[in-house]
């Protein structure tokens, strides 16, 4: 005779802070995730805002990979830029070019937008214009020229910390300021806790100190003012946020980090 599942023996949940954490991985990177775990069913209430919190480890995964490329690039002894760019290509890999395609989007609405709903439109449009192609050209130039500019090991770490500061603001501007869209990602996403914002906040910091040491303050100091900058600009502009935005901020922050570790570094030199 079958014997008939008991409900006290059925496997437990796994915690939500795996789902979350695995909702961000899946947010930031083109990574294939296995079927089963985590994201196994239903999400829980709030869990694509609470996935923020975890945006920065993921970003930090993101910038080691990065620094590993140019790691093996400097051991095979190419040039520093051609290093850099390779590394900038491996992390492009691994998002999907996400960040990258909101800042494009971003510059095109802002730069060619006469109103709030032509700038809405136009950076819905897949279509990238000259305001993005330049602000694609300028984004990873500058980050190319300041991880360039940085020895081997520092350029590691910078690469690790800007990947993890870089996205550790995201979820205060989230919770700052309201959705441009009623209908977009941003909006469906949530407003984050508190607590998610601190975690963000919290887990940028110590993996950049882990990364840079006393260079870290700085480095988050550059990657708060540069999301600040754009969320300022976002709601003079649109009113609010949307997932460009937060690409743009991203873009923006990471440049910010780098050069702030080229120029303390080039300072010592």
């Amino acid at each position: 005779m079958p014997i008939m599942p008991d409900a006290t023996t059925a496997p437990a949940p796994p915690p939500r802070w795996t789902q979350d954490a695995a909702l961000a991985l899946v947010f930031l990177t083109r990574l294939p995730f296995p079927p089963l775990g985590p994201l196994n069913g239903p999400l829980a209430e709030g869990a694509s805002a609470r996935a923020m919190g975890w945006f920065p480890l993921v970003g930090a995964l993101v910038g080691l990979a990065g620094g590993a490329v140019f790691a093996a690039a400097a051991a095979l002894h190419l040039p520093p830029l051609a290093g850099a760019l390779l590394a900038l290509a491996a992390t492009v890999r691994l998002t999907g070019g996400l960040h990258e395609d909101g800042a494009a989007d971003v510059a095109d609405g802002f730069g060619g937008g006469r109103d709030l709903t032509r700038k809405l439109e136009i950076m819905r449009d897949s279509r990238v214009g000259s305001y993005g192609v330049l602000a694609l050209v300028f984004s990873i130039g500058i980050r190319a020229a300041a991880l360039a500019a940085l020895p081997v090991p520092a350029a590691v770490a910078g690469l690790v910390a800007a990947g993890a500061l870089s996205r550790c603001g995201l979820a205060a501007m989230a919770r700052a300021l309201s959705p441009a869209r009623r209908d977009g990602l941003a909006a469906a996403q949530g407003r984050p806790a508190m607590a998610t914002v601190l975690l963000a906040l919290v887990s940028g910091t110590a993996e950049a100190a882990v990364a840079l040491g006393g260079l870290a303050l700085p480095a988050l100091a550059a990657s708060l003012l540069a999301v600040v900058a754009v969320a300022t600009l976002a709601r003079r502009q649109i009113g609010g946020h949307t997932g460009d935005v937060f690409g743009a901020a991203q873009q923006v922050a990471e440049a910010a980090v780098l050069l702030t570790l080229s120029a303390f570094l080039g300072a010592v030199a």
